[in-house]
């Protein structure tokens, strides 16, 4: 068991939700989301945003990219549903890291240390 993994995973979501700064842009299908922060919350922005893009790319149509910036991540999340679309602007930064069904068995396989960031 490694729970000291999974308690350092839930201070990168507790930096990442409530420190992290996300300025959205709306761009053709979707928005972008440059989301920033120093210190502690950058590295949680490093680890998190990119790992978490890589679960949900491809759920409900979506293309789901993280691109390093200076000071964090560039999350762009686009889909072709107008929809979806819609729905992509309506959830924001926090939402979208939100999606997904995989998050019980992500924090189950880091607590047994068979997943890390």
């Amino acid at each position: 068991m490694d729970i000291e993994a999974l308690r350092h995973h839930l201070v990168d979501m507790n930096e990442v939700t409530l420190n992290a700064k996300a300025v959205a842009t709306l761009v053709d299908g979707g928005a972008s989301y440059t989301v920033t922060g120093d210190g502690r919350t950058l590295e949680a922005i490093r680890r998190m945003v990119p790992a978490h893009a890589h679960e949900i790319d491809g759920v409900s149509g979506w293309t789901v990219k993280a691109e390093p910036v200076a000071t964090g991540i560039a999350l762009t999340v686009t889909a072709l549903d107008p929809k979806q679309t819609a729905h992509i602007r309506r959830l924001g930064f926090i939402g979208i890291m939100a999606q997904g069904g995989h998050h019980q068995m992500h924090h189950l396989a880091m607590a047994r240390g068979e997943v890390r960031h």
